[in-house]
């Protein structure tokens, strides 16, 4: 396994810090990672990332940790790139990552709208409410648009009457 390889794999099992049942890739945040020459001489890993939202609070975590386990396995010259184009989506959460959010009780987005042409202003519900991960039913209601992150909705099955947490459809 040459070094790009092996520094993926690292990279891959770096956990969210505010959904630790993700990793990095399973969230679809780790953009590539790949070793680059430096003209000085030796290498560097170079790791992107995108921010599930702008000013995402998690990024400065995600950053350390990444650098942090990728010198804990060897890479001593790692740096740590934010992608911002294109912005990412809930879309690119794996099959993985969404079974791991129901698992923890956190109901997983759904398809992330698409848009063309300017944003409408909507003062209304603008996604279906999400079935209750514990239950199933679809008889739920939003408490409030923000969770724990900014990334999470609350809401309340009226069926099991638990409370849970949406990923947002971004």
């Amino acid at each position: 396994m040459n070094a790009r390889e092996r520094a993926r794999r690292v990279a891959e099992e770096v956990r969210d810090p505010e959904m630790p049942m993700l990793t990095l890739a399973d969230l679809g945040v780790l953009r590539g990672v790949d070793v680059e020459p430096r003209p000085e001489g030796g290498e560097v890993v170079v790791a992107s990332i995108t921010p599930t939202y702008t000013g995402c609070p998690a990024m400065a975590t995600m950053r350390d940790d990444l650098v942090h386990r990728l010198t804990g396995a060897g890479f001593p010259r790692v740096e740590v790139r934010v992608v911002l184009d294109p912005p990412w989506s809930s879309d690119w959460i794996s099959e993985h990552g969404r079974a791991a959010l129901r698992a923890a009780g956190l109901s997983p987005p759904g398809p992330a709208r698409r848009r063309s042409g300017p944003v409408g202003l909507t003062l209304g519900p603008t996604r279906p409410a999400p079935a209750c991960p514990r239950c199933g039913s679809a008889a739920t209601r939003l408490t409030s648009e923000f969770g724990a992150t900014a990334c999470k909705a609350l809401y309340r099955c009226t069926g099991c009457l638990e409370p849970f947490e949406h990923v947002k459809e971004i």
